[in-house]
C-alpha cells in the first residue's frame, strides 16, 4: 500500500528572512519593485524545491505573499475599498497593508487562534474587475518544478467572507464572489492543473452550522468546473457540522487531528468512502517532534475508518520556523526533540512509509530514544510546583475594590497622555546587543549605551509633553523573549523566526521545564528611567498568558500550569518594581483573546486560568499602584465579563483600525474601569494629524465620561522611526490639549 503525502501551505519569509530584509529595502527607497518580487519568487522556488526533495506527493503553492495572503485574495478578487482605488500595482498594495498620506489601512486582526495577522477585507457595493494573473503565473512557475505535485491552495470564499467587513447582504456577496472563483477555477483547469486545495477554516468556527445551506449550493457550483477541490480545515474540530461538511461535493476533506475532537467525529459519523481523508497528524503549530506511540494509536484509529488517506501536517507550516537543525548551541538532548518546517516534512513522509510497512531504518524507535532521553534533562522545579499547590484565592485578589483604590493612585490631568511602551528599536540599539553578544563591548559599556538611550527617550517624551512616561525598552529584543531570557525553563533558537505580518518577525521562546525567575528582571533600567524625570514613569511587564500564546509550550503539562508558573515569577517581579518606586505598572496581555478557542462553549475553560494567571500576577501590587493592561487587536464585547475580572486599572486598547467597534463594545457593556483609547495607528508610517485624533477622541468622549479616558496609540512604537513618533506624540498629546480645554470651557 502506497499513501499519498501533502503539504497546506510553508514558511515563507525565507530561510534567512530574505523577504523581509527585501520588504525594508524597497519601503525605504533601497531597493525596487523588480529586487522585491525577485526575491519572493526565489523564496517561493526554495521552498517548493525543499518540499520536493523531502518526497512530498502533493505540494500546495500560492500562498507566499508579499505582506498577507488574505489581502493577496483580496486584491485579485477585486475588493478594493474606495479610498484606495485612485492607487494602483504596490502603491495600491501597500497603502491597503499599512496606509498612506492619511489614507487608513485596512482593519488589522489575529487570523483565528494564531498569532499571525490578516487584513480584514472590506467588501463593498461596487467591486472593481478580478485580477488573477498574479496567482496564474506562480502557478506555472510551480508547474515547471513540481509538474502535478503542484497543487494552488485558494482561500475558500465563505472564509473570506466570514472575516470580512460587508457593506452588501452575504447573499449577494457570495454572488458576486462566487463568480470570480468559478473563473479562476476554470482558468486552473485549463493550465492542466489536476486539483485544488481550497482552504476553509471557518468551517471549525462554532457559528459554521448558520451557513449550512450557502456552504452547500457554494460547492454545488464549485464542484460543477470539474476541477477536484481538497477541501481543507484546521485548527479544531469541525463539531455540530461534520455530519454535512462530509458530504459537501468534494473529492476530498482535511481534518485536524492535533486539536479538538475530529478523531472521536470521524469514530462517530464515519468517513465517505469514494473521498479521500486529509489526515493532519503532524503538528503545524508547536515545534515538538511527533511522539510515535501516540500518534501510531491515532492513525491506527482512522485507519479502522477509512484507509484512503493522505498523511500531511495539521495546517500551513507557516507557523513553524524552517529548520532546527540549524540551532547548533541549543542542548543536544532539546534539539534532538524538535521539529521546524524541514523536520515536519520528513515527519510526515516517515509517517506515510510506516503506515505503508516501511519504516527505513527504525525511526520511528529512534525518535521514542529521544524523548526518554529528554524527559531525563527537562527541568523540575519542586518549589514552583509547591508554590502552585498551595495557592489560595486570596492571592489571586488586590487589596481594595477599583473604586476605593483609585481614589488613592497618582491624580493627573484629565485625558492623561501616555505610551504603550516600547520607542524606536533602530539599527544602532540592536547593533549593541550583536556588539555584546561578539564581546566587542563590555557589560558595563552596553548598559551604559542603553542608559543613554533612556535618557534620550525620556527627554522626547518631556519635550512632547506626555503625562506618564515609559523607558522605551531598548534593552529588550522581543517582548516576550526579553522575560523569557531571565527565567528559568526556557530555551531560545537562533534561525526560529515565524511571520507575525507583512515584514514583522519573531523568535517565539521555547518552554521546556519549570518556569522560575532567576533575578529581577526589569528594575535596573526603571530605576534609570524614573531617576531622569520627575513625571510618573511605568514599570513595563509582558503578562503570562500572553508569554505563553507567544511561546512554544511544552506538551507534557497543561498550558494553564505554564501560565501560572509565569505569573508567579512576574509577581516577585511587581513588587521589586514597586520597592523601587515604581506607582504604575503596566502587565501587556496583547494575546488573551488570542488564545480564546474557536468554539464558544470552550471559552470559559480558557479564560477561568487565563484571567487568574493575570490576577495572580497582579494582585500583590499594593492599591495604591495602579496597574495597566494593553491589549491589541481583540474585540471584548462577548467576554466582557472575563476582562472586568482582570481587575486591570486602565486598559488600554487598539481602536484606530476597528472603526472604534472595540471602544463600543466596552462602553456598551457598562464597563467601569479607565480606557486607554488607541488613537493612532502605530503600523501605519502616517503621521496622525490633530485634527483626525482630536475626531477618534471625540468619540471616546460621547462614549465614556472624560475622567474615565487615557490617551495614547494602539500599540508600542518598536517597528516606527523617530522622525514618525516624535510629530505623532507632539500631535497626540495636541489633541489632547484641545479638548481638555474645551472640557474644562464647558464646566465653567
Amino acid at each position: 500500500m502506497t499513501l499519498q503525502t501533502a503539504t497546506l501551505g510553508y514558511p515563507r519569509i525565507g530561510k534567512n528572512r530574505e523577504l523581509k530584509k527585501a520588504l525594508e529595502a524597497f519601503w525605504s527607497n533601497k531597493s525596487d519593485a523588480e529586487n522585491l518580487l525577485q526575491t519572493v519568487r526565489e523564496v517561493e522556488s526554495a521552498n517548493w524545491k525543499t518540499q520536493l526533495e523531502a518526497g512530498i506527493d502533493r505540494i500546495g503553492i500560492g500562498d507566499t505573499t508579499l505582506y498577507d495572503h488574505v489581502l493577496d485574495w483580496s486584491v485579485r478578487l477585486g475588493l478594493i475599498p474606495d479610498r484606495f482605488r485612485h492607487l494602483s500595482g504596490l502603491d495600491r498594495y501597500f497603502a491597503m497593508a499599512r496606509g498612506k498620506d492619511g489614507i487608513p489601512a485596512l482593519e488589522m486582526t489575529k487570523w483565528f487562534d494564531t498569532n499571525y495577522h490578516y487584513l480584514v477585507p472590506e467588501i463593498e457595493q461596487t467591486l472593481l474587475p478580478a485580477d488573477f494573473s498574479d496567482f496564474l503565473e506562480t502557478v506555472h512557475r510551480a508547474q515547471s518544478l513540481l509538474a502535478e505535485r503542484a497543487v494552488p491552495i485558494l482561500l475558500g470564499p465563505l472564509t473570506l467572507l466570514r472575516l470580512s467587513r460587508l457593506e452588501l447582504n452575504l447573499e449577494q456577496a457570495v454572488s458576486y464572489l462566487l463568480d470570480r472563483y468559478l473563473a479562476l477555477l476554470n482558468e486552473l483547469k485549463n493550465l492542466g492543473v489536476i486539483e485544488v486545495q481550497i482552504h476553509e477554516p471557518a468551517l471549525v468556527l462554532g457559528d459554521a452550522n448558520n451557513f449550512k445551506e450557502v456552504y452547500q449550493s457554494t460547492y454545488d457550483s464549485l464542484h460543477r468546473v470539474g476541477l477536484p477541490i481538497h477541501l481543507v480545515t484546521y485548527f479544531d474540530d469541525l463539531g455540530s457540522v461534520y455530519s454535512w461538511a462530509i458530504e459537501l461535493p468534494v473529492a476530498g476533506i482535511s481534518l485536524d487531528f492535533t486539536r479538538g475532537y475530529n478523531l472521536a467525529l470521524l469514530k462517530q459519523y464515519g468517513f465517505p468512502s469514494e473521498k479521500q481523508l486529509g489526515v493532519g497528524i503532524v503538528d503545524a503549530r508547536n515545534i515538538w517532534k511527533i511522539r510515535p506511540d501516540s500518534v501510531l494509536s491515532i492513525l491506527e484509529e482512522i485507519q479502522s475508518t477509512t484507509t484512503n488517506l493522505r498523511i500531511q501536517p495539521s495546517a500551513s507550516l507557516q507557523f513553524v520556523p524552517y529548520d532546527a537543525q540549524q540551532e547548533t548551541k541549543l542542548p543536544e538532548p532539546l534539539r534532538d526533540v524538535l521539529s521546524f518546517a524541514e523536520q515536519k516534512l520528513d515527519e510526515v513522509v516517515l509517517l506515510a512509509q510506516t503506515l505503508a510497512g516501511n519504516d527505513p531504518n527504525d525511526q520511528l524507535a529512534i525518535v521514542q530514544t529521544q524523548w526518554q532521553a529528554f524527559e531525563q534533562f527537562s527541568p523540575v522545579n519542586p518549589t514552583v510546583r509547591e508554590r502552585l499547590r498551595n495557592l489560595t484565592i486570596n492571592q489571586l485578589e488586590r487589596a481594595m475594590p477599583y473604586e476605593q483604590r483609585k481614589q488613592l493612585q497618582p491624580t493627573l490631568p484629565p485625558l492623561p497622555t501616555t505610551t504603550i511602551g516600547s520607542f524606536p528599536q533602530t539599527s544602532e540599539v540592536r547593533q549593541l546587543r550583536v556588539k555584546l553578544k561578539r564581546g566587542e563591548i563590555t557589560q558595563a559599556e552596553y548598559e551604559a549605551a542603553i542608559d543613554a538611550e533612556i535618557a534620550k527617550c525620556i527627554q522626547i517624551q518631556e519635550d512632547a509633553g506626555l503625562d506618564v512616561l515609559v523607558h522605551g525598552e531598548f534593552e529588550r529584543t522581543d517582548m516576550v523573549e526579553f522575560f523569557g531570557q531571565q527565567l528559568s525553563g526556557f530555551a531560545f533558537t537562533e534561525y526560529g523566526w515565524v511571520q507575525s505580518y507583512g515584514s514583522r518577525c519573531v523568535r517565539p521562546p521555547i518552554i521546556y521545564g519549570d518556569v522560575a525567575r532567576i533575578a529581577p528582571m526589569t528594575i535596573r533600567e526603571f530605576k534609570v528611567a524614573q531617576s531622569l524625570t520627575d513625571k510618573i514613569v511605568k514599570g513595563m511587564l509582558t503578562g503570562p498568558v500572553t508569554m505563553i500564546n507567544w511561546s512554544f509550550t511544552r506538551t507534557d503539562i497543561p498550558r494553564s500550569e505554564q501560565a501560572m508558573q509565569i505569573a508567579l515569577a512576574l509577581r516577585e517581579e511587581v513588587a521589586d518594581l514597586e520597592a523601587a518606586g515604581a506607582k504604575m505598572v503596566q502587565i501587556d496581555e496583547p494575546a488573551l483573546r488570542e488564545g480564546l478557542p474557536l468554539k464558544p462553549e470552550r471559552w470559559n475553560e480558557y479564560l477561568s486560568w487565563a484571567v487568574d494567571a493575570f490576577r495572580l500576577a497582579a494582585a500583590v501590587a499594593k492599591p495604591e499602584t495602579q496597574i495597566h493592561t494593553h491589549m491589541c487587536y481583540s474585540e471584548f464585547g462577548d467576554i466582557i465579563q472575563h476582562i472586568e475580572r482582570l481587575d486591570a486599572d486602565v486598559l488600554s486598547i487598539e481602536n484606530s483600525r476597528s472603526n472604534n467597534e472595540t471602544l463600543f463594545e466596552i462602553t456598551d457593556a457598562g464597563y467601569q474601569h479607565q480606557v486607554g483609547n488607541g488613537v493612532y495607528d502605530v503600523h501605519s508610517p502616517a503621521i496622525p494629524s490633530v485634527e483626525q485624533m482630536v475626531e477618534q477622541l471625540k468619540t471616546g468622549i460621547a462614549n465614556l465620561p472624560i475622567e474615565q479616558i487615557w490617551v495614547n496609540p494602539d500599540c508600542g512604537l518598536k517597528t516606527r522611526r523617530w522622525e514618525e513618533v516624535i510629530p505623532s506624540l507632539k500631535n497626540m498629546v495636541e489633541a489632547a490639549k484641545i479638548l481638555r480645554e474645551e472640557a474644562h470651557a464647558i464646566q465653567k
